[in-house]
């Protein structure tokens, strides 16, 4: 359908506010924080469900593609809108629209900040834990279409763990309600675990209800130095054998560390080649107990360097730490590739060797660093130019060898980004092929005429 009658047919449905076909507007939607971009036909900001509904039986009826997006903090391009259509801005739709204590939930809109509602929660004295790296950003519809991580996912999961009940719009524009408000439900399938981590292929969701839990009364941290990462991935496994479960687990490596030195300074980094952050949290008793046990602990299994912060304030210095080493491997000068690959934690080490002997070979340089305590190591390509046709051939060559590896080694491709267009290419091979045709049996009875985010891994 062309442009023109597009947006007339919009106009019969939303307020001339609530569509735009300029160019700095569809341009500002084209693309995340991957690399790829496509220009969208319009965009549509839709403000309720009633909206979308009208908007996807419209798209439904002529077999327009309908992209979604929201604060475009993703990183596999999996908002892109590759054959163009209307993409749905669900910023406006930012509404928390119930916190019950009594309950334990949440209910909230897809455009959501997510920590407006940890903070929104907090002061009611609960806790909505998933925290992804970007949670000033992004948002609860976000999370939910990718199933988020973060570094306490640990202790209390992602983001499928907390979410009790969706409202979804199918491609057909008909309102779907999946589980509810209680915290144990055994009726029919699961379709709001389907629903998570779903990629805006099978419906769009326009609310969310969240479970949440009592919230920590205090945390703790510690940041040790190790002599290699070797030595740190043995650390993180002494302390889960030993009976801790912190709440955050965080590891770096020495490419990281040097990138960090370089970036902060040399004198603001303890030495080592290796750096692990302990996150724990609880009673103040408990944490004040637990906090000199885990720092004696980390000495006998040789961290060179240890920086206790027992309170609030602290701990916000080493998390600002950790958000550092980003910005140190910006500061290189060459391209990130932010893979999220997950392997059982027993090869860690076995991962970061492989890393090494992949640099190696290639001449890519690869730095590792992520959520040690569940596997979800940040296994980072370092390129000059990844739009540089030379450069990506080599890039996405090394990017097979690591995506085999991990998945001959018992892991997955991604733990909290998704597939998106990024990892596409290897989607057959993370799945297998019954999985796979499991997949689009799943795909095409939701959505039959594929409008729903076309282009994507499963076509």
């Amino acid at each position: 359908m062309k442009t023109q009658a597009l947006t007339q047919h919009l106009a019969e449905i939303l307020r001339d506010d609530q569509f735009s076909i300029s160019d700095d507007v569809r341009a500002e939607h084209s693309a995340d924080k991957w690399h790829a971009s496509a220009m969208p036909d319009v965009v549509a900001f839709p403000e309720s469900t009633a909206d979308v509904s009208q908007i996807l039986t419209f798209a439904s009826a002529n077999t327009i593609p309908i992209y979604t997006r929201a604060a475009g903090t993703g990183h596999t391009g999996g908002c892109v809108p590759i054959h163009g259509g209307i993409l749905l801005s669900m910023d406006r739709m930012n509404q928390i629209l119930e916190i019950n204590p009594s309950d334990g939930i949440a209910i909230a809109q897809p455009g959501v900040i997510t920590g407006d509602l940890q903070n929104a929660t907090r002061e009611h004295g609960w806790y909505y834990p998933p925290d992804p790296a970007s949670l000033k950003e992004c948002t609860l519809g976000g999370n939910v279409a990718t199933n988020a991580g973060g570094p306490r996912c640990l202790k209390y999961g992602v983001t499928k763990q907390y979410i009790l009940g969706l409202e979804t719009v199918l491609a057909s524009g008909e309102i779907l309600r999946t589980g509810g408000r209680c915290h144990k439900n055994s009726t029919g399938f699961d379709l709001t675990s389907l629903m998570t981590g779903s990629e805006g292929m099978l419906g769009i969701i326009t609310e969310i209800t969240v479970r949440l839990i009592p919230h920590p009364k205090t945390r703790a941290m510690l940041g040790a130095s190790f002599p290699d990462f070797t030595a740190a991935a043995a650390a993180v496994q002494a302390i889960l054998d030993s009976g801790t479960l912190p709440s955050a687990l965080e590891i770096t490596d020495g490419f990281t560390m040097a990138a960090a030195r370089d970036y902060l300074g040399a004198d603001q980094l303890p030495p080592g080649d290796a750096y692990l952050m302990i996150e724990i949290d609880g009673n103040p008793e408990s944490v004040a107990r637990e906090l000199p046990q885990l720092h004696a602990f980390l000495l006998k299994h040789h961290a060179l360097r240890i920086e206790e912060a027992p309170d609030e304030e602290a701990c916000e210095r080493i998390w600002q730490r950790r958000r550092d080493f980003s910005y140190s491997l910006k500061h290189t000068g060459l391209t990130k590739l932010n893979e999220d690959i997950v392997v059982p934690r027993s090869k860690l080490v076995d991962l970061v060797h492989f890393a090494t002997e992949l640099q190696k070979e290639t001449d890519i340089p690869v730095a590792c660093f992520g959520h040690a305590g569940d596997g979800n190591i940040h296994t980072n390509l370092m390129v000059a130019d990844y739009s540089d046709p030379e450069i990506k051939q080599k890039a996405d060559a090394a990017l097979d060898r690591l995506f085999t590896w991990v998945i001959e080694n018992g892991g997955v491709i991604s733990g909290e980004h998704g597939i998106g267009l990024a990892k596409k290419p290897w989607i057959k091979q993370a799945l297998g092929e019954t999985s796979m045709r499991t997949h689009q049996h799943i795909k095409h009875a939701l959505d039959p005429q594929g409008i729903l985010n076309p282009g994507k891994f499963l076509d």
